[in-house]
């Protein structure tokens, strides 16, 4: 699914009036802070699995 921009537009536009221009610094920060939590825990999600293989391919020879 992709999105265009008139799309975008448009969501943003919805968001600012359900939020107002005054919250949607913290809401943006909020995302931003999540997203970031996000890639954080799916890097180390991915680093346990490769560090698992790696150890299970140590024990096989």
């Amino acid at each position: 699914m992709n999105l265009g921009l008139p799309e975008i537009i448009i969501i943003l536009v919805v968001i600012m009036l359900l939020f107002g221009p005054s919250q949607l610094p913290k809401l943006a920060r909020g995302l931003g802070e999540a997203m970031k939590e996000f890639r954080r825990a799916s890097s180390e999600i991915t680093d346990e699995v490769k560090k698992a293989s790696d150890e299970s391919e140590k024990e096989k020879e």
